[in-house]
């Protein structure tokens, strides 16, 4: 499942335990927040991927870097998806 389908989900899946119990005009508004606050996380747990590239021995730091690149980039791309979603 590709990245945005998966936020997508876990947004769905929160809202739809708690739909029910918002009145109708708070609905979009905690969608907006479970969204941001996954995104968040998601970031964080990249920024800490390549934060363990860094830390890698001098023996495997093409990889390392290589690896930490990729994973930048996915960040850029993420962020840019993300954004053309608002």
């Amino acid at each position: 499942m590709r990245l945005m389908e998966r936020l997508k989900s876990i947004v769905d899946d929160a809202m739809g335990e708690l739909e029910a119990s918002l009145p109708a005009d708070q609905v979009g508004k905690v969608a907006r927040v479970i969204e941001a606050a996954v995104i968040r996380g998601m970031l964080e747990g990249q920024h800490r991927a390549v934060d363990a590239c860094r830390e890698i021995g001098a023996e495997e730091q093409d990889i390392a870097h290589k690896v930490a690149t990729a994973i930048r980039e996915k960040n850029d791309v993420l962020i840019v998806n993300l954004t053309s979603l608002r």
